[in-house]
């Protein structure tokens, strides 16, 4: 089997919450929410190629009839292709330029995990299909945003395979459709957002900030966090300004005291072991310590390098995995899939 014309790769960062406050729940069912997002060090790679017999792949006729497939390595817990955001984006970008008649359910799309392309479903069949060979790295049902990162990797990528041309705030348009994080995943850097999130404003960050991101050995489905909340929790009124500050003035102490995330309550009311785990990140060290979105991803904030490797090597034992990581780290990256 052989690519029909060039590949691309893209590397897409996970983000974390500094500040996450819930005004409540809006009309639509979506929360209402103000929330200052940053991304960090970990890292998802998207490659995307078009394989078929040469010449077809690229044709306009052959596009609208083309097969996208969704290949991982992720072991467990990433959604099946016609519910994955990645493939949900592709479908979405290759409708909004006109070049692509694929709907999700119809079977337009495919996915698992085999790494070799000729073990598809398709294969030897001599149609042009989009290959989306993802590799995960960001906690999936983490709280990282590693799926609405998926979706962002696939945009930039598609868009540049395809030859879609559409502008960058095209694009915006197209990921806000997809879900509330994918129109920060895909500017990426430090922003301040409100509503269901996808209205963004940049935020000035001086300098470089040293997290230690710790994973549970279980997920935390979104939904499940924000049912709890609904339940049990009532608006807030806090507002970031304290955060803010101390991104402006690079100041690690003052951002670990002012973190801030109105869910936590809500995934501890669900996992009470979260709290404890969160408790022995301060006890070990760190200067501030928060849950990841909705969890179950905790986050410790350490005052440089060498003080996050020491937190991590006295926490490593309670958690499923622990990384080293920094933030900002930019936006997605795109090569020529190499």
């Amino acid at each position: 089997m052989t690519a029909d014309g060039p590949s691309v790769a893209v590397r897409v960062p996970g983000k974390v919450n500094l500040f996450l406050a819930v005004r409540g729940r809006m009309a639509d069912g979506y929360h209402d929410l103000v929330t200052v997002l940053q991304t960090v060090s970990l890292f998802d790679e998207l490659h995307a190629g078009v394989v078929g017999p040469p010449g077809r792949g690229h044709h306009p006729a052959g596009r609208r009839r083309m097969r996208v497939e969704l290949w991982h390595d992720a072991k467990e817990g990433l959604p099946p292709a016609g519910d994955n955001l990645a493939a949900r984006a592709a479908v979405a970008l290759g409708r909004a330029a006109g070049i692509l008649e694929a709907e999700l359910g119809s079977g337009g799309v495919t996915g698992g995990r085999d790494w070799d392309r000729s073990a598809g479903p398709d294969a030897g069949t001599g149609e042009p299909r989009t290959v989306l060979d993802l590799r995960k790295r960001i906690p999936v049902a983490g709280g990282m945003a590693g799926g609405s990162a998926d979706a962002a990797a696939a945009l930039v990528a598609l868009n540049e395979l395809w030859g879609c041309d559409l502008t960058r705030d095209e694009l915006r348009t197209v990921a806000a459709s997809l879900g509330s994080d994918v129109p920060f995943c895909l500017v990426g850097g430090t922003a301040l957002a409100t509503g269901r999130g996808t209205a963004l404003a940049r935020v000035l960050c001086r300098g470089t900030f040293h997290w230690v991101v710790c994973q549970a050995a279980d997920q935390l489905p979104t939904a499940q966090v924000y049912r709890a909340w609904d339940r049990h929790c009532r608006p807030s009124e806090v507002e970031p300004d304290a955060v803010l500050q101390a991104l402006r003035v690079q100041d690690p102490v003052a951002l670990g005291a002012a973190l801030h995330n109105d869910l936590e309550a809500a995934a501890f009311s669900l996992r009470p072991e979260l709290e404890v785990d969160r408790k022995a990140l301060l006890d070990a060290g760190a200067l501030g310590a928060m849950l990841s979105g909705s969890g179950p991803t905790l986050l410790a904030l350490a005052e440089d390098a060498v003080a996050a490797h020491r937190i991590a090597e006295r926490v490593a034992g309670r958690f499923a995995r622990v990384v080293v990581a920094q933030s900002p780290a930019g936006g997605p990256e795109l090569s020529d899939g190499r």
